[in-house]
């Protein structure tokens, strides 16, 4: 890449990366899980070019697996990796859902290319209520934030998927914490919309993958996604 042409892609990340740190800190953003990890120095950005390609899915792979392995190594705190695309910035919802389980579906093939193992605590199946994804040995759930969400706490000025550690929510169920943490994030998103999101369960009571691009989808919804590793499990 020429010198000058790289300046200004650096120019965009560094843009992107400050623009989505200032949404989460805004007083409204309702998440205070990702509020922890912005404070604790736990919130990464990874900002990628187009999410209509996948020029940069090997990027983000592989910070997936060094994401999954730097938890492993410690596990403490609310940590989250944010995926922030350039472009498009024009996405309908059902377009940002379609290209949001496009990456995750050439993610999730490439964790089965270098033989990564699927994470025996969640199911590899999107029909069943314990669905995660899994990366590098490591559950996964995903947050999908896009101009043109209806929901304002899912609204960003560039398609982002923030992925966030399955096992780290376990933890804090295990502490007694999570409840009053999710209490705290309703509340504070039922102020922001006006009313409760139609579209939000708890891990167990049904897939998780319709929660994901933020979307409100109907019971006749289908994943668009198979994993790989399905069938040897």
């Amino acid at each position: 890449m020429k010198p000058g042409v790289l300046a200004v892609a650096e120019r965009v990340s560094e843009k992107l990366d400050t623009q989505l740190r200032e949404s989460i800190a805004a007083t409204d953003f309702p998440c205070v899980g990702a509020k922890s990890a912005l404070a604790k120095g736990l919130l990464d950005v990874l900002v990628a070019f187009d999410m209509r390609s996948s020029w940069d899915d090997l990027r983000i792979h592989d910070k997936l697996l060094d994401w999954a392995h730097t938890y492993r190594e410690d596990p403490d705190g609310l940590r989250s990796l944010a995926v922030v695309f350039a472009q498009p910035t024009d996405l309908t919802e059902s377009e940002f859902e379609r290209l949001l389980w496009q990456r995750l579906q050439s993610f999730a093939d490439k964790d089965e290319f270098f033989g990564q193992p699927y994470d025996q605590g969640v199911s590899a199946d999107p029909e069943d209520p314990h669905f995660s994804l899994s990366f590098g040995g490591e559950a996964f759930f995903v947050v999908g934030l896009h101009p043109a969400a209806s929901r304002p706490a899912r609204r960003f000025s560039h398609p982002t998927m923030v992925f966030n550690l399955h096992n780290q929510f376990e933890q804090l169920r295990g502490d007694g914490r999570y409840e009053r943490m999710r209490e705290t994030i309703l509340k504070r998103d039922i102020k922001l919309a006006g009313d409760i999101n139609p579209m939000l369960a708890r891990h167990g009571e049904s897939s998780e993958a319709r929660q994901y691009s933020g979307r409100a989808v109907g019971e006749d919804w289908t994943c668009p996604f198979r994993d790989p590793r399905l069938e040897k499990k």
